[in-house]
């Protein structure tokens, strides 16, 4: 920078402490100061960069003060001032010095005989003042050479903030533009959805390679800012690296936080306290559907448009949405001894309510799990007397009294589909599924593999039983989904005719030994094979064992 017509007038012995101090506290600037103060907090500022963003840390009720000069013989010296609080309101204010009328000019160099007392008589006077939590600007136009001093002040608690001077106007903008209208739309609200859209930004049509969208989503308030809404989520036990919602970059995450990246979406979901808060950058599109969100909730959201390059943002007009209540589960009607098979939908009824009233003191229920992960809740008469998370085949033998009311409730715990089957009877004598072995894993032995021949064991009961043997030829890429997708309640019917291995009968008085082998012939060599026995009962509704792959002998 120049030197300006304002050094003349400082006290010689004061300019080699120029820049040196700061944060000293000091009475605050009004519009019209004396000399002597104007002096003071001038001595104790530092440099403003010009064209860059500076972040500053300001302690409770200690200004600080920072100051820059525009350059001498221009016409008229364009310049913008940007404060981003973020986090509490701050107060901030721009002072502007102006040479006293009659004194020197920047064209009067005869600095020696400038006495004391007019080296001293600037004046100083406040073009701008502001306090408040908002992104600011300050636009400016001087004709003539001036020092600018710019100080900030947080009296709720330390704080920071970012402050961005330029004097280059015709160069393009640190930070996007925001559109004419800058408030988020939301179109759409569903039980666990809201949809937003937004106008495009200036930006985006001429920078789309290094600009994106951003989008935050939380359950407390609206965010004026991408700092402040980063500052919150630390200040609650989280540890955010820098703008890491703004990149693609693979940051390591906190316990605390979980990374979503799919259809070129990355989400940020960091779990808070006060519940979640979740970061989504979504390119360049301006409308977006959140997901995943709790039924009669309010949830605030923010956009923000970012230039990837600088990492600098600008936020949208946040707005906020409540979504739709989860409608009333249709509650069905449970009979004595009648089974039924319910579907949950992960997706969208994650609910399903049964009803039962009791004939008889004791009561029993069975649930055989299908597909997924269920949770059942069982109440009598509106007070809870069993929840837990279903597994296999699972018993519920209640003792209450005559026409008490008891609600079964289903509960998927996934998104993909889950399945159940479902009996309540008074008659435990008379079960609807066969007496069950202590495990229902099959058995496989390496040794007694062959290139054509495969020998599986299964446990078996005291009650004499049917079982059937199916085998079916498989890939090693069809591994994993014909294990996770198999519905364990389905029985041999739903098997193609060719299949099917055997049936016998068998049981055992004594449980040790109480086991089966067979030896399954006719296979190929190097071939994998899925096994699965089918356990009859009395009722004939079947009990299916946990399958088993098994790979044939590539070499005999």
């Amino acid at each position: 920078l120049k030197m300006s017509w304002f050094w003349l007038y400082l006290p010689l012995h004061l300019l080699a402490t120029t820049c040196l101090c700061h944060s000293i506290k000091a009475p605050t600037t009004s519009s019209q100061q004396s000399s002597k103060s104007s002096l003071f907090n001038f001595y104790h500022s530092l440099i403003l960069a010009d064209g860059k963003e500076t972040t500053i840390h300001l302690l409770k009720d200690i200004p600080k003060r920072y100051y820059f000069v525009l350059e001498e013989g221009r016409v008229l010296a364009p310049f913008s001032v940007t404060v981003t609080p973020c986090d509490v309101p701050i107060e901030w204010s721009i002072l502007v010095y102006k040479p006293p009328p009659g004194k020197a000019t920047p064209g009067d160099h005869n600095t020696q005989e400038v006495s004391k007392s007019q080296r001293a008589s600037s004046v100083a006077s406040t073009i701008f003042n502001y306090k408040g939590n908002s992104v600011e600007t300050y636009m400016g136009m001087s004709s003539h050479s001036a020092l600018y001093l710019l100080e900030f002040l947080s009296t709720e608690r330390d704080t920071h903030i970012t402050v961005y001077l330029t004097t280059d106007t015709t160069s393009g903008h640190l930070y996007p533009e925001l559109p004419v209208d800058p408030r988020i739309d939301v179109i759409g609200i569903g039980h666990t959805t809201v949809t937003l859209a937004w106008k495009h930004s200036p930006s985006v049509l001429e920078h789309r390679e290094s600009i994106q969208y951003c989008l935050l989503v939380n359950e407390k308030h609206n965010y004026k800012s991408l700092c402040a809404a980063e500052t919150a989520i630390r200040s609650s036990g989280m540890k955010l690296p820098p703008t890491l919602a703004l990149s693609l970059s693979p940051y390591l995450l906190e316990p605390q936080q979980v990374m979503i990246l799919s259809n070129s979406e990355l989400s940020i979901i960091n779990k808070v306290s006060s519940g979640e808060v979740r970061q989504v950058c979504v390119g360049t599109r301006n409308t977006y559907t959140v997901p995943n969100l709790s039924p009669s909730t309010q949830y605030y959201f923010d956009v923000f448009i970012v230039n990837l390059l600088t990492n600098a943002s600008a936020a949208y007009t946040g707005t906020f949405a409540r979504t739709l209540e989860e409608p009333e589960p249709k509650v069905t009607e449970l009979k004595d001894g009648k089974v039924i098979h319910v579907v949950l939908d992960g997706q969208k009824q994650k609910f399903y309510s049964l009803q039962y009233q009791a004939r008889h003191k004791k009561i029993h229920f069975t649930f055989q799990l299908c597909r997924g992960q269920v949770r059942v809740h069982i109440t009598r008469n509106g007070k809870t007397v069993a929840s837990e998370n279903l597994s296999g085949l699972r018993y519920f033998s209640l003792k209450g009294k005559l026409l008490d009311t008891y609600s079964v409730q289903l509960r998927s715990t996934e998104e993909s589909n889950s399945s159940v089957k479902v009996q309540a009877s008074p008659h435990f004598h008379k079960p609807l599924f066969p007496l069950l072995p202590e495990s229902l894993k099959i058995k496989s032995f390496s040794k007694l593999r062959t290139c054509r021949s495969v020998t599986i064991a299964w446990l078996g009961t005291q009650e004499e039983s049917k079982y059937c043997v199916y085998r079916k030829r498989i890939e090693e890429d069809q591994i994993w989904r014909e294990l996770q997708s198999a519905d364990r309640c389905s029985g041999p019917e739903s098997r193609h005719k060719s299949e099917k291995v055997l049936c016998k009968y068998f049981y055992d008085l004594n449980l040790q030994r109480a086991v089966t082998t067979e030896t399954i012939k006719g296979l190929e060599a190097g071939t994998l094979y899925l096994f699965d026995v089918y356990l009859f009962g009395p009722s004939g509704i079947p009990v299916r064992y946990h399958s088993k792959v098994v790979k044939t002998r590539k070499k005999c």
